[in-house]
């Protein structure tokens, strides 16, 4: 089976990455950390992990009983680059939910209606309800760093978005909304091991995209539009909590004890919820991993 854009990813890796992640990448191990610096050299144990994940996986069903009971209304956005492990980590969410409490919303490129609507009029449709939990596949914030980064918006309409999302967010705490903002960050060698991977991968071609093909050569300009989008958002009523994504199975465990964290559910088990912070944190653990 041909690799994907005509194997760009590969010619990529072979000839303009530069030479430091190509060697990581080349002599790591399946399950070794491959950015530098992280906290820990290799992935989570298997068995740990699934132990964890099982008690959490608990906490999330108790929280998901008292979140219908109560009628209150959560929102988690996921963003990050790309293959920084939303997906997955979304689904280890969801696994054992009642998809009528807890749904999934990951939009499309607008379509040319909802283009000359208010930007964040499509995504107000799909906020939570009573007695619901919506996680966010990308969110608004493709304006402050994905349209930034290829051209799709305008300055004027990214300062725009800058200037009325603090108040958009703040408007839905005050109004009740429990909303937590998730930034999955991974390393550029981690990134590009997944996207070859994918690449290799039948079954995980379809997860590529041009974009993914177009943005490998745009890394830095990724980590400017992050770096500002962190400044102008990391407020009181609506912070950002980075999740170290390069070892997917702690970054899993963690971005759920985030979530849940941030409820006061009947019966929560603190002890479960205990977070690494050299895995989870603020916008300053983000400078970490850039």
């Amino acid at each position: 089976m041909p690799k994907p854009f005509d194997a760009a990813i590969t010619k990529f890796f072979e000839s303009e990455v530069p030479k430091d992640i190509r060697k990581a990448i080349e002599k790591a191990g399946k399950k070794d950390i491959v950015t530098d610096p992280f906290p820990y050299d290799d992935w989570m144990d298997k068995d740990d992990y699934e132990e964890q994940l099982h008690a959490l996986q608990i906490e999330l069903v108790k929280c998901q009983s008292w979140v219908a009971a109560s009628g209150t209304r959560v929102a988690v956005v996921f963003e990050g680059r790309d293959a920084a492990g939303k997906g997955g980590t979304i689904k280890r969410f969801r696994e054992n939910l009642n998809p009528r409490v807890a749904r999934t919303v990951a939009l499309s490129k607008p379509s040319d209606r909802e283009a000359g609507q208010w930007y964040f009029q499509r995504y107000v449709q799909h906020l939570p309800t009573a007695g619901e939990i919506v996680l966010f596949d990308r969110s608004w914030y493709n304006r402050a760093v994905v349209e930034h980064v290829f051209d799709f918006c305008t300055p004027e309409q990214r300062r725009t978005f800058f200037a009325q999302v603090p108040r958009f967010e703040e408007m839905l705490v005050e109004d009740g909304i429990i909303l937590v903002k998730l930034w999955l960050n991974v390393g550029r060698a981690e990134q590009l091991r997944r996207f070859l991977k994918r690449e290799d991968d039948p079954l995980k071609q379809w997860k590529l995209s041009s974009i993914d093909v177009k943005g490998l050569s745009r890394w830095d300009a990724y980590t400017d539009a992050i770096s500002e989008t962190f400044e102008r958002t990391h407020t009181d009523a609506a912070p950002w909590c980075v999740v170290r994504s390069d070892d997917k199975r702690r970054a899993r465990l963690n971005a759920i004890r985030l979530v849940l964290s941030r409820i006061e559910y009947d019966g929560r088990d603190d002890k479960a919820l205990r977070i690494d912070d050299r895995i989870a944190g603020g916008p300053e653990l983000w400078l970490h991993g850039a």
